[in-house]
């Protein structure tokens, strides 16, 4: 039952073969084998059965599944369709808002905050009949990129091998689906969020284009980067997760009105004739030299680099047209620009974080307004808050703003202009997508990078171009390296064209379901089963 697909749990549970009921406490069960102790403030010393857990969740929410359960299944008895998700056994990252559950943001600071409210994303998955299981872990307001900043210990571990990273910010999320724990999983890509641990955790990760998912009820990181996508073990699951999330939403202003087309049934098309991209500027990483400021140039892992030529050929063998050598020059700026814009729009989102109205505030005495707000600050955030805190004050300062902020802006439109060039009809290249890998890397170990900012902000080298032109993009798994770890593939799509990259992920997954690598089980399951 665990194993099963989203949609293939969906179509049992609607032909009465299993209960939403049955699906949940079979879950439930799981979560209390491979899980461990939640993540809680102040925890102390990780024992060594526990350093063998998920650690995945933050809350439990199992009053309010069961309730969802029993509706599913009550609906069904009575002949009324419960939704396209019927019963679907769902996570949500922690940065949503769902009504009278805590909801903490991975910080001190929200420790002891009940939403009044529920985010528009989970309110949909819930109204298409999503059993929501809990919130689980994150970076810290999503600041990182591996879920090891979280104010909430332990940090969520890999299911593959849990002494590696599971990735972040959504690694919660990607580890509660990897472990069997949920079949689907809620959560957002700021700059790689989502489809970076996806690829280290071995799942389906999807990015939709900015505005295609409301992000009502979704505490701000950067509000002009953050983007609501789903987690999940197919494509196919992932397009029936964004169909009941997807579309217009009067309580916010920047969900595109667009008309939502019927992603399933653009999984039963083929590939033929589709032009697929390769860029030479994805497949090296680049970092600064802290002492010089020059640019250092790495090659990406070479068994992620012989993943991406061997999904491309598996592509060309479906009767996609694969285009070698597409310049995407500005690609090397990504992460630089992100270091910018993100710090000032977070610095500017964390100043409603005061210790007034909701939330965490000192207990000492104070003597002021400013007293307040400075000593819940200081006590409520974590270091990754505060430092972009500074930095985004810094770069945004008048005698700064032209040389950082208004600086990277333009930059970031030069990002925007290369893929508009590449996807453009008329144009030289006029792809319909374009395959890179998601990560330089496979999964690192815990603790190998934390605390080294800029080392921690390369691992989204290849992902946060997509964020900065608001374009859609999907990570899928496409095998191990030598160590076993999972190795993820990304493709880049035109706006609004999730349906073309789902299709062509959908295809690669179809063409190699027989492969070997597809029959591997996550360590936390396999010591299960042993």
């Amino acid at each position: 039952m665990l194993e099963l697909s989203a949609y293939e749990t969906i179509e049992k549970i609607r032909t009465r073969e299993l209960t939403a009921k049955q699906v949940l406490e079979a879950h439930l069960d799981h979560i209390k084998k491979v899980d461990g102790v939640p993540g809680k403030l102040d925890f102390g010393e990780l024992s060594e059965p526990e350093a063998k857990k998920v650690h995945a969740f933050i809350t439990l929410t199992e009053d309010l599944a069961y309730q969802q359960a029993e509706e599913v299944d009550r609906q069904l008895d009575n002949g009324i369709a419960p939704g396209i998700l019927a019963g679907a056994p769902i996570t949500v990252k922690d940065i949503f808002c769902v009504k009278d559950t805590l909801t903490t943001a991975g910080s001190r600071i929200l420790s002891n905050f009940k939403a009044p409210y529920t985010a528009t994303s989970v309110n949909r998955l819930q109204k298409a009949g999503g059993v929501i299981l809990g919130k689980v872990n994150l970076d810290e307001f999503t600041y990182g990129s591996s879920s090891e900043s979280s104010a909430f210990k332990p940090c969520p571990h890999n299911p593959w091998d849990t002494t590696r990273v599971t990735g972040g910010s959504s690694g919660g999320s990607t580890a509660s689906v990897a472990a069997y724990e949920a079949a689907l999983s809620l959560g957002t890509d700021t700059g790689g969020s989502i489809r970076q641990p996806a690829a280290f955790c071995g799942v389906v990760g999807l990015k939709p284009t900015y505005g295609r998912v409301s992000r009502y009820g979704l505490i701000a990181f950067g509000s002009s980067l953050d983007c609501p996508g789903p987690v999940a073990r197919s494509v196919k699951d992932a397009a029936l997760m964004l169909q009941a999330m997807a579309g217009a939403d009067p309580r916010d202003s920047t969900a595109s009105n667009r008309p939502v087309p019927d992603y399933l049934s653009a999984l039963q098309k083929d590939i033929r004739g589709m032009r697929i991209g390769l860029s030479p500027d994805y497949f090296r990483n680049s970092m600064p030299d802290l002492e010089t400021g020059e640019i250092i140039y790495e090659p990406i892992q070479k068994e992620i680099e012989q993943a991406i030529y061997d999904s491309a050929q598996v592509l060309a063998n479906l009767g996609a047209e694969i285009v070698e050598d597409v310049p995407m020059p500005n690609t090397i700026h990504g992460v630089s620009v992100y270091f910018v814009i993100s710090r000032v729009e977070a610095a500017s989102n964390l100043h409603r974080f005061d210790g007034v109205k909701y939330g965490y505030r000192t207990g000492k005495d104070v003597s002021d307004l400013h007293d307040l707000y400075r000593l819940t600050r200081v006590e409520g955030l974590g270091h990754q808050p505060k430092l972009r805190i500074l930095m985004g004050m810094y770069v945004s300062a008048a005698q700064y703003s032209a040389q950082y902020y208004q600086r990277a802006l333009k930059v970031r439109r030069m990002i925007r202009d290369d893929f508009e060039g590449i996807f453009d009809k008329k144009g030289s290249y006029h792809l319909d997508a374009l395959l890179t890998p998601t990560t330089p890397s496979t999964a690192f170990e815990l603790g190998a990078v934390y605390g080294n900012t800029v080392m921690m902000q390369c691992a989204d080298q290849f992902t946060v171009p997509a964020n900065h032109a608001g374009i859609p993009g999907i990570s899928i798994p496409a095998g191990f390296d030598q160590t076993g770890l999972p190795i993820g593939i990304q493709l880049l799509g035109p706006d609004y064209r999730e349906d073309l990259i789902m299709r062509i992920g959908h295809a690669y997954e179809q063409a190699t379901q027989t492969a070997d690598w597809r029959k591997a089980k996550p360590q936390v399951v396999r010591e299960l089963e042993e």
